[in-house]
Parts: structure tokens; sequence; C-alpha cells
């Protein structure tokens, strides 16, 4: 592939090769320079950036704002969000993003999160328990995807009854089907719906979750102030992303991690003989074949050098996580699974102001999830040919769209 940072402004690279064997066309990418000129994944141009040392810097510097109102216009084609869902932390920068994060970091402090570990493990134990008579499963659809839904909804206090609309509007909004454009219209707007009537009922009768929480911070002062209040659409958009990341990432990481133990059976039962490994090996699955394939789209706020390459103000810029996870100049032979490497500084839950909020929960959701499942099954095995695993096509994110197992 040419670097096409060298070619001129209007060069684009096809991402085909991006979408059929990721890691191979970032690593031609990585090679033949720091920054290219693609299509994006509305189909307009963007910068992407694909070694380590840029990709860090770049997620941590402040000229590179998550906010739409940066783009030049006409650059940028994304998510016709309503306001209600669209005033959400991956749209901000500082001093709203400062200030929505401090009233929601509390949930999600390591020791809270661990609090939550053994409710987890029930969750886990009780899918695995409806599984095991069968003899075989379909993970994602089983497993990866029913217990994060299940954490999520149950941190926020959302009913059971929900959850299947959720995970079908989730997928629509993932991996839009182009022949259905208005299922992504659809969905968007039965969320929207969705959010507006749950907040209305914890506001008529709060709960013990985290939701009524945030409702009561939107209504109340805090400290006697107006200060840390949120406003309507900024609640609303925040219970859309606890629940919608919170999902996502997570069925995405347990799902990748299964298939990448099947794929290396001497890491697999070395985790069963040693399943105080497995935080250690998480963060080696995160770095390995993380659920978020780019970070969130950025915009200069003024013109920006990146890897030696000239970025105008207001254009795209996509770092590739899954590329810099792979970059060998930071992680030796970045193409071999291998928990036992020196793992600190991988970017697979972000850098900077922006590192993921709900980072505690997913890596002990991961942990507990994996551990379970390959404790209760121990000659788990694939149900198919390795060549009928798929993931699903698109740049933005790295899950599986399923993984069929047999025990």
């Amino acid at each position: 592939m040419q670097n096409t940072a060298e070619t001129g402004p209007d060069a684009r690279i096809d991402t085909t090769p991006l979408l059929d064997d990721p890691y191979a066309a970032l690593a031609a990418l990585r090679e033949a320079g720091p920054v290219h000129r693609i299509a994006g994944t509305d189909g307009q141009p963007a910068w992407l950036v694909t070694r380590y040392d840029d990709v860090r810097s770049a997620l941590a510097d402040p000229r590179l704002s998550l906010d739409k109102r940066h783009a030049t216009p006409g650059n940028y084609r994304g998510f016709a969000l309503p306001p209600a869902l669209d005033a959400n932390l991956l749209n901000m920068d500082p001093p709203d993003h400062t200030r929505i994060r401090r009233l929601v970091v509390k949930a999600f402090t390591p020791g809270r999160v661990e609090a939550l570990r053994a409710p987890v493990r029930r969750i886990a134990d009780d899918l695995l328990d409806a599984m095991a008579a069968k003899g075989r499963a379909e993970l994602v659809a089983d497993y990866a995807g029913p217990l994060p839904i299940t954490v999520i909804c149950d941190l926020l206090g959302i009913p059971a009854e929900h959850r299947r609309d959720f995970l079908a509007w989730s997928d629509a909004l993932i991996t839009p089907d182009p022949s259905r454009p208005e299922a992504m219209k659809h969905a968007i707007g039965a969320m929207l719906e969705f959010y507006t009537g749950l907040i209305a009922a914890k506001r008529a009768e709060p709960g013990d979750d985290l939701l009524s929480d945030l409702i009561a911070v939107r209504d109340d002062t805090v400290d006697g102030t107006e200060a840390d209040r949120l406003s309507e659409d900024e609640l609303t958009s925040l219970a859309f992303l606890i629940l919608f990341a919170g999902y996502e990432n997570t069925v995405q990481l347990i799902g990748n991690a299964v298939l990448a133990l099947l794929d290396h059976p001497e890491r697999l039962a070395a985790l069963r003989r040693n399943p105080a490994e497995l935080t250690t090996a998480v963060e080696e699955f995160l770095r390995y074949d993380g659920p978020a394939a780019l970070a969130i789209r950025r915009f200069p706020v003024e013109d920006v050098e990146i890897g030696g390459v000239r970025i105008p103000a207001g254009e795209s810029v996509l770092l590739s996580i899954a590329s810099a996870n792979r970059d060998p100049k930071r992680f030796p032979d970045p193409d071999r699974l291998d928990p036992t490497r020196e793992l600190s500084g991988h970017l697979a839950l972000g850098h900077g102001i922006h590192y993921c909020l709900g980072a505690p929960l997913a890596r002990m959701e991961a942990e507990t999830a994996i551990g379970a499942l390959i404790s209760r099954f121990p000659d788990l095995r694939l149900d198919v040919p390795r060549d009928e695993v798929h993931h699903r096509r698109t740049i933005r994110a790295r899950g599986l769209i399923s993984l069929p197992v047999a025990w």
C-alpha cells in the first residue's frame, strides 16, 4: 500500500483490506508511513495514524478535539444522533467533559467494581448452567453478550424485559446494513424513546441504581450550587453512553479473548493450570485483539503535524488503536499472543483524559467471564471450522459475529 500522505490530499487508500485482514493491512500501512489518507467510516476522507508513539501522543493532544463543531463543513458525516443522545463524553472536550466525567467516575472506581465481582460471577454461572446440558453454544449470543448487558442494566436499573431490544438497537448502530438505512434510523428513534421513558419512570420512582443517582444530580443542586448539574440532554446521553459502551466493548473483548485462546491451546492450558494469571492475560487480550480498532474521531482545532505529516485544522483524524498495539517497535513480536510479555502502555482502553471510564468494570467482567468458562468446560473447542468464524465488517470496532463452541 502506498503512503498517500505523500501523494496529495485527494488520494485515498481503499479500506477493503482493513475489513478483510485488518492486522496484515495495518502492518503494511505502518511500515509504509505513519499517517495515511483513507476513506473514513462515513465515506469521507480522513487521516489514519498507525504508529504507537504517534497514536499515544495524539490521544492526549488537546489540539485534537472530539467536538464535531470543529469539523470542516462538509468534511464529516457521522451518526445522525438527536441532541438528547449526542451530548455525551465521546463528543466533548473540557470543561464540559471534565464536569460530566467527575459526576459518574465514582461508579467505576476499583473498589466499587470489586464489590460487583461476586454478582458478576453469579451471572456467569447462571448462564453456564443454562448452556451446560446442551453440549454446545453460540458463545456470543449465549454468554459473551448476555453477561455484560445484564451487568450494565443491573447497574443502571434497567428492567430485564428491555434488554433484548437494546441488543438489536446496538447491532444496528455498530454494523449498519447498507441495504436497510431505515434500520439505523429506527434504532436511534427507539433508543431515544426508551431512555426518555426510563428517565421519567426513575424520576417518579427512584431506585438504588446509577441512573437514579444521575437523575438526582440533574434535579438537585450540589453543595448549594448549580455548577455540577447535568442538562436533560446530558443526562439522557450519559445513560445512553454507559449502556451502549458498557455492553459493546465487553462483549467484543470476551468473544475475541476466547477465540484467541482457542487459537492458542497452549495458552488456554496454561490459564487453566494457573487461573491467577487471568488478570495479566486480560491485558494481553486487550492488546492482541481489543474491542476498539479506532479511537473516537478527532478534529484538529489548528493545523497539526503528526509523524511529519501536516494535517489541516478541521479534518478528520482516526487513531488506529489496533495498529498501535501491534507496533513491533513498542511490542516485540506483536502478532504473538503472550500474556507474559511486558504490557504496560497498551492503548486498548485509550490514553489521556478520555481514557475509558468503565475500564475497571470491563477488565473485571472479562476476567470473571473467561475464568468461569474455561473452568466449567475444560474441553472447550470450536464447533465449526476456523475459517467459518468471522468478525463484523467494520473498521471502527473489532468483534465477532458469532462463536459456535462445544465441549
